[in-house]
């Protein structure tokens, strides 16, 4: 360095202090301090099997992502409603769900997914009680669904 002029290596200095603070920045993900935002998403594991569905039983209000993984031999959809005190309503064949009666009440579902799939489902829930379930011929009457209770 001693053959460079003093001011040159003043501003080699600067050089080196601002690209030094440029990589800690960068490393530390530019001072975001890694805390959670308040619109942070809650993820949930939902295992689908033929005739079970495991998931958490309550979850509080807001965004939440239902990650559906299937884990049965055969293909299952999963349909989530908000329901009152009531059941949900069977249609004539006595072991499905009639989908047209509770359209209004239902707060998202996903497609029939294979075997091995791992799907995910965008919700926001607002407090109440949900019943998760698979309406796939007979799954629901086997034993194919499973409650949750949202919280404020």
């Amino acid at each position: 360095m001693g053959a460079f002029p003093p001011l040159i290596r003043a501003h080699r200095r600067s050089w080196a202090t601002i690209l030094t603070l440029g990589l800690t920045l960068l490393a530390s993900g530019c001072g975001g301090g890694g805390q959670p935002t308040a619109a942070a998403r809650t993820v949930l594991g939902v295992n689908e099997r033929d005739f079970r569905i495991s998931a958490p039983a309550q979850v509080r209000a807001g965004d939440v992502t239902l990650r559906v993984h299937n884990q049965g031999p055969d293909q299952h959809e999963l349909i989530v409603v908000q329901v009152g005190t009531r059941g949900l309503p069977l249609r004539t064949d006595g072991f499905t769900i009639d989908e047209d009666a509770i359209q209004r009440a239902e707060v998202g579902s996903l497609e029939p997914g294979a075997p091995g799939a791992q799907r995910d489902l965008r919700l926001h829930l607002t407090p109440g009680r949900y019943v998760l379930f698979c309406n796939m011929a007979g799954h629901y009457m086997g034993g194919m669904h499973a409650s949750l209770v949202v919280s404020s």
